[in-house]
């Protein structure tokens, strides 16, 4: 693990972002705002962190999802409303205010498919450079 600021990966992230925020301003039900969302938010994080650390793709995909799984079960404790917090709209938009299973499905494929990106790209790297 090293520190150095990837361009790509920062703009995907800041793209990824601005759809989030899209979904939360303009979708407020449905598959996309409720399962998409989730598929996406991990997405964002991995990104984020690859924008600033070069590290090997599983050793940061592993622990964006254990904190989002995290976060999820957090949910399930209703961990707002014993911090007195339910009532910050904002916070209830990040954190969410409902457990769902599904939205544990969506984070794991959100995963799951960065994984598959990365060795992709990192195969056809290798690939390339041997030729």
């Amino acid at each position: 693990m090293k520190l150095q600021f990837n361009k790509t990966y920062l703009i995907i992230a800041l793209i990824i972002f601005a759809i989030e925020i899209l979904i939360a301003t303009y979708l407020k039900y449905g598959f996309i705002r409720y399962t998409l969302g989730d598929y996406l938010v991990v997405i964002l994080l991995y990104c984020f962190g690859k924008s600033f650390i070069n590290i090997n793709p599983i050793s940061l995909a592993i622990p964006v999802l254990i904190f989002s799984y995290i976060i999820e079960l957090l949910q399930l404790i209703n961990i707002l409303e014993i911090l007195g917090l339910n009532n910050n709209n904002l916070l209830k938009l990040i954190f969410g205010s409902t457990f769902q299973i599904s939205d544990l499905i969506a984070y794991t494929l959100g995963i799951i498919t960065v994984l598959i990106i990365e060795y992709t790209l990192t195969t056809s790297s290798i690939k390339k450079n041997k030729a």
